[in-house]
């Protein structure tokens, strides 16, 4: 029986460990995105181009400890990003014992294109759907209310937008891993590509801050290029290994 559970004991102190680590650098980092809280601040608010049609030209804070707390926030944030290299190192240590020595190539080898992956998709949400929806929300009811916009309100949309797209543009790595392990295929996942477009559509609507068909649209759109590029990345993940799709060659 001790045979049976030292195993199962090894992966949780491992599991502890590398937690420990994970925490530990994210602290790290942190403390030092505080340090520079004001320059992210900054970036975070080019979007809205100064927020230029109000009044005061620049969010409000009503608590007294509401900045603060969105400094503390948007520290968190950075030394998520920052760590993440680390973290995502952390999480494929912990999971490689599992995996073929095969698999454990191509996991390493997807690091890059995971931690890319992530970066273009928030950037994607800066660049692209950030801007528009905040100019939409600022000038929606311009002609019966004054908007005094909450520093807390906007970087929490902020941070949520660019953290969901970061994780969209992820699909077609997490697809290519999935079809080289044989946890998923491509004919699978094109049998469901009409209930992939609901989804994207749901989550347009759940993740943009605004109500207008066009926003929700500039973030179903990309979920659904990502699925398709997906569709086709597992494709070549089978291409080389056609038994992972449960197809007998010598009868075909």
């Amino acid at each position: 029986m001790n045979d049976k559970r030292l195993p199962v004991k090894s992966h949780l102190l491992e599991l502890r460990s590398r937690l420990t680590w994970s925490v530990l650098v994210v602290t790290a980092c942190t403390a030092v995105s505080f340090i520079f809280h004001q320059p992210i601040l900054s970036v975070l608010m080019s979007p809205a181009e100064g927020f230029s049609e109000m009044p005061t030209g620049k969010p409000i804070y009503t608590d007294l400890t509401e900045f603060i707390g969105v400094a503390i926030r948007v520290s968190l944030l950075g030394g998520v990003i920052l760590s993440f290299p680390f973290i995502l190192f952390q999480v494929v240590r912990f999971i490689s014992p599992g995996l073929s020595g095969q698999e454990k190539k191509y996991l390493y080898l997807l690091i890059p294109g995971a931690l890319t992956a992530f970066f273009l998709g928030g950037m994607f949400g800066y660049k692209i759907i950030f801007p528009p929806a905040v100019k939409f929300l600022l000038s929606f009811g311009a002609d019966v209310a004054t908007p005094y916009i909450r520093i807390g309100n906007y970087t929490s949309l902020m941070v949520t937008l660019l953290f969901w797209m970061g994780l969209v543009f992820e699909t077609p790595i997490v697809a290519f891993f999935l079809s080289k392990i044989g946890v998923v295929t491509p004919d699978f996942m094109a049998r469901n590509r009409r209930y992939a477009i609901v989804v994207a559509f749901i989550i347009g609507a759940v993740i943009t801050p605004t109500f207008d068909p066009v926003n929700q649209a500039l973030v179903a759109l990309p979920v659904i290029v990502m699925y398709e590029i997906g569709i086709l990345l597992a494709r070549v993940g089978y291409s080389g290994d056609k038994s992972k799709l449960g197809l007998n060659t010598d009868e075909q």
